[in-house]
């Protein structure tokens, strides 16, 4: 089994061909012929096919979104528990200042720059995305859904 490609900033979005290169756009498509059936036939069957179709597309969406929540929580506790045994006092006191943001995008950055990089993100507040574009050697994570 080859290796995953090496993660960078510039590739770590995830994207699932099944997910948004088949689902969504079948799923949007649907929606909008259900719409164009509705305006040449206006009935209340019609109508119905419409809202289905738009529940249809918001399953999906949830669906996806509940799954990342989840994943994030579980980021988030990893974070912390990693931050724990990384860093030291007085850095270490203010793990519990760090936005859950914060501790998603620092799951990236390798060990030996977390504390510089946790004591720039809250003395500067920096963003999810600025802790990422500073990160040097990139940790990355093949198993975000």
């Amino acid at each position: 089994m080859s290796q995953p490609k090496p993660q960078t900033y510039a590739n770590h979005a995830r994207i699932d061909p099944a997910f948004h290169y088949f689902l969504l756009p079948v799923l949007l498509i649907t929606w909008i012929a259900t719409m164009v059936h509705l305006a040449r036939h206006p009935h209340l069957g019609s109508a119905w096919h419409v809202v289905l179709a738009f529940a249809l597309i918001l399953v999906a969406l949830k669906s996806r979104m509940y799954a990342l929540q989840s994943q994030d929580r579980v980021i988030r506790l990893e974070e912390r528990m990693r931050l724990s045994m990384l860093l030291q006092e007085p850095l270490r006191a203010r793990i519990g200042d760090l936005t859950e943001r914060q501790l998603i995008g620092l799951r990236f950055a390798s060990d030996a720059e977390i504390p510089a990089l946790v004591a720039r993100a809250l003395s500067e507040k920096l963003t999810q995305k600025q802790i990422k574009q500073a990160i040097q050697n990139w940790r990355p994570d093949h198993f975000r859904v």
